[in-house]
């Protein structure tokens, strides 16, 4: 018996075309015992946090659903903060992180990203009155950021010479001098936007070009190769059938952008 287990061991390190057979069990386990265990952010809207009625709502919860629906299991949503996100995938406590998570190299060294399902960026936004299409059509126009951000550093590396920048001491204060007219352009990020649009419904608030993008990925852990390539199919099928762009809409207020693939 000792003889048999060393063999299959041994065959288990010596052929990496094995692997996506034990991954295989994985999905099917999921299917098996009929839940899906999925990470949400704790406390980031639109992407997660808790609403009114106690339970956690969303762009990242909505997806967490529609993947369970088209599994055809029950979803265990499990509230996570930013640092636990890896942690949790890792040792098993979630099947995948749906939480607002950037791709980079450092990380996938930890765990494996599907192809993007969310996005994520910096923009100029405006008036649906005012034609904006590229950075040098600031040209002319106040344009209202925070001081200090990503943002504001970008901007004031690309925009033109006789672009008014106006910079405000938080993101509060930027938001409020475009409620106010006082600037014609915010820079911000997509998810501020967001929320300023969703609490301001007859304020508009359109994205006129993304300054810098960071979308989001679903992570996966390693070796769940079965799992991955199921994720990124349902992201391709959910994508082409419109479905992600009604949650863009829901939630950012926005049309689904295009997105890159791995």
């Amino acid at each position: 018996m000792k003889t048999v287990r060393s063999l299959i061991a041994a065959a288990a390190l010596g052929f990496g075309s094995l692997a996506p057979v034990a991954a295989l069990a994985d999905l099917a386990d999921i299917l098996s015992r009929g839940t899906i265990n999925i990470a949400v952010p704790e406390s980031f809207p639109p992407f997660g946090a808790l609403g009114m009625e106690g339970e956690h709502e969303g762009y990242d919860v909505d997806v967490a659903k529609l993947i369970a629906a088209e599994l055809g299991v029950e979803v265990n949503i499990v509230p996570v903060s930013s640092n636990q996100r890896i942690p949790f995938l890792e040792t098993d406590r979630v099947d995948l992180v749906i939480s607002s998570m950037g791709a980079n190299p450092e990380r996938a060294k930890s765990i494996w990203f599907s192809a993007a399902y969310a996005p994520f960026y910096s923009g100029a936004f405006a008036s649906d009155e005012l034609d904006i299409a590229a950075v040098s059509d600031l040209s002319g126009l106040k344009i209202g950021v925070t001081g200090g951000s990503l943002e504001d550093l970008e901007l004031t590396r690309t925009a033109p010479e006789d672009a008014e920048i106006i910079r405000f001491g938080d993101n509060a204060a930027t938001l409020s001098a475009y409620q106010s007219g006082q600037v014609d352009v915010l820079v911000t990020g997509n998810t501020v936007a967001a929320e300023l649009a969703a609490n301001n419904p007859n304020l508009s608030v359109e994205v006129k070009f993304i300054m810098r993008d960071s979308p989001c990925f679903i992570g996966v852990k390693k070796g769940n190769f079965d799992l991955l390539q199921w994720v990124n199919v349902f992201i391709m099928h959910k994508t082409l059938g419109g479905e992600l762009n009604e949650l863009s809409e829901k939630w950012f207020g926005q049309p689904l952008p295009p997105l890159p693939t791995l």
